[in-house]
């Protein structure tokens, strides 16, 4: 028989606000050869992370890293424009550390798309404003195109809008 290779991946990220001042976004990551937990506190109103803890369950890296320590190295980081780029200077450049880089990025996304919400649900009833709002939307803020599924290509939301 032959040898097939079998390869699963799933990754999930929530999203909390606990009270007024405090933002909880905790991102699993699990495939085949890993299980990776990470959780981020941002405090509100500017976003900065005030805590960050992660754990490895499985790992098929060899690497024995510390991961409390380069995981405390983007405390006091703000969420926002440019954080992928600051985010990767901070961390290192192992397997691993560049899983907890996109693990951390996708936690920072889904505190940035939790705030999307509240204007999406604000759009214009009528379907020719509406295009024409989320046009604007994704006109001034063109790396919100494709950041979540009310927004990718395929969406109706985003029908007849050119990608920027």
């Amino acid at each position: 028989m032959t040898d097939i290779l079998c390869f699963s991946r799933n990754n999930a990220t929530t999203v909390e606000q606990p009270d007024e001042q405090t933002m909880v976004s905790s991102c699993c990551l699990q495939d085949t050869l890993t299980d990776l937990r990470l959780v981020i506190h941002v405090k509100t109103p500017h976003l900065e992370i005030t805590n960050i803890a992660g754990e490895i369950r499985r790992s098929s890296e060899p690497e024995d890293l510390r991961i409390h320590e380069t995981l405390r190295k983007v405390i006091g980081v703000r969420v926002g424009p440019g954080i992928k780029k600051i985010i990767t200077g901070l961390m290192g450049t192992s397997a691993i550390e560049k899983k907890l880089v996109f693990m951390i990025g996708e936690c920072c996304n889904g505190i940035i798309l939790s705030f999307t919400k509240q204007v999406l649900l604000s759009a214009p009833e009528d379907k020719e404003k509406e295009r024409d709002y989320f046009a604007n939307m994704v006109k001034n803020s063109p790396r919100l195109y494709n950041s979540c599924a009310a927004l990718s290509p395929e969406s109706p939301l985003m029908d007849g809008i050119e990608p920027p």
